[in-house]
């Protein structure tokens, strides 16, 4: 159906500019907050705005979906928010998009070997040609910045895997399910854990709220939580229901150029070479998307 299809290209784009945006809003968030504080607020704050405008949805849903919503919570935000958190520590905002980029390439793998989704053979090559070009952009980027700690993208690697195995889930188990829904519900089960972290990693304790550099860190983190996370949470699980896996996982293709952009704005080394890696990664984009 067209309007379908321009529905969920319209619905990739914006999440790439919204996740485009979140590694930079991670970035400065990490000058006022330590990455238990920064992931933490993060769920919290996701969670009051999405359990604002969505916890009438909880009504509809059955019991035989809680298992699968309880896993895709942990899987899709719990963990990556404080993995992502900690790889920044030592990562640009930029390598931390590109590094994500492995999402597509995981979620063919394991929709594959343990969910049995097909991937046609166009598909597989498209997403290989974006991955090149994502390691293409991660190694002129270890040559710009050698003084980065790259064991630290290990972290980013395993969310990738998280996210992968998230996708599908919702796919494969909750594909009955509303997407405000599932957003709500991933967050209300992981809501406790991420309080409990947020007190003991001091992040209401007078000497972080004290702190010269809080405010303006904390005001990175609301607009992380309520656009980086809520809505655009809902708007990926609807985007996984009305195209395939693989479409809706090559977001991850869009947001380096997003986060390269920011990354240049705030002093972060871009050039030619990873132009072209990221013209690999749009040409990836679709043919991991035809038919």
């Amino acid at each position: 159906m067209p309007n379908q299809n321009a529905r969920k290209w319209s619905f990739l784009i914006l999440l790439s500019l919204i996740w485009g945006s979140s590694f930079i809003l991670i970035k400065k968030g990490l000058l006022g907050l330590s990455p238990l504080q920064l992931g933490s607020f993060r769920i919290v704050l996701s969670t009051i705005f999405i359990f604002v405008v969505g916890y009438n949805s909880l009504r509809n849903i059955s019991k035989t979906h809680w298992k699968w919503l309880t896993i895709s919570g942990f899987l899709g935000s719990f963990f990556p928010s404080f993995l992502f958190a900690y790889a920044e520590t030592e990562v640009d905002s930029s390598i931390a998009s590109v590094l994500n980029s492995l999402v597509p390439l995981n979620t063919i793998i394991i929709g594959l070997i343990i969910f049995k989704i097909n991937s046609n053979r166009i598909q597989v090559f498209g997403v290989l040609l974006g991955f090149l070009g994502a390691v293409m952009l991660i190694l002129e980027g270890s040559e710009l910045n050698p003084g980065q700690n790259y064991w630290f993208s290990g972290l980013i690697i395993a969310a990738t895997l998280m996210y992968a195995a998230n996708v599908n889930i919702v796919k494969k188990h909750l594909k009955d399910v509303r997407p405000l829904a599932i957003a709500t519900a991933n967050f209300v089960v992981i809501f406790i854990p991420a309080l409990l972290v947020l007190i003991f990693s001091e992040g209401l304790s007078a000497s972080t709220l004290s702190n010269d550099a809080f405010l303006p860190a904390l005001g990175c983190v609301v607009i992380l939580s309520l656009f980086g996370t809520a809505m655009a949470k809902v708007l990926f699980n609807e985007l996984i229901q009305i195209s395939t896996p693989v479409f809706a996982s090559s977001v991850t293709y869009l947001m380096p150029i997003v986060a390269l952009f920011w990354g240049v704005l705030d002093g972060e080394v871009f050039d030619l070479f990873q132009g072209f890696a990221a013209l690999l990664i749009l040409g990836g984009i679709y043919l991991a998307n035809k038919k």
